[in-house]
């Protein structure tokens, strides 16, 4: 199942709703390129909302850490929301909790940029 990204602007921030898996392949690519796409574009808040990912593997998180990367070396912030139980235990897991920003809703997300 490929990953869909439906993404909105809420108050000037870049809201990615993700959809289905964040695995190895065409998914990770594909949301390694929509950030890109929105940091090239000025895009400086970004939130995912990973709502209805169903599955993420380890290429995936890999993608999330690279695009967190990129968005800070370019003065941007990538921030999560609505992480599943399954999710948030393997961010936990890998210690990568401490590493993102993560929010129980998007509008938590999107308030945290304190606009």
């Amino acid at each position: 199942m490929a990953l869909k990204m439906n993404t909105r602007e809420v108050d000037g921030i870049a809201v990615v709703g993700l959809d289905g898996r964040v695995v190895l392949g065409d998914e990770s690519n594909a949301l390694r390129e929509q950030v890109k796409k929105m940091l090239a574009a000025g895009k400086k808040k970004i939130v995912l909302d990973m709502s209805n990912v169903s599955y993420i593997d380890s290429a995936g998180l890999g993608t999330l850490v690279a695009a967190h990367h990129s968005a800070r070396t370019q003065g941007a912030s990538l921030k999560l929301s609505n992480l599943g139980k399954k999710f948030q235990e393997i961010l936990q897991v890998t210690k990568l909790l401490t590493v993102f920003d993560v929010y129980p809703s998007e509008s938590a997300a999107i308030s945290s940029f304190g606009h």
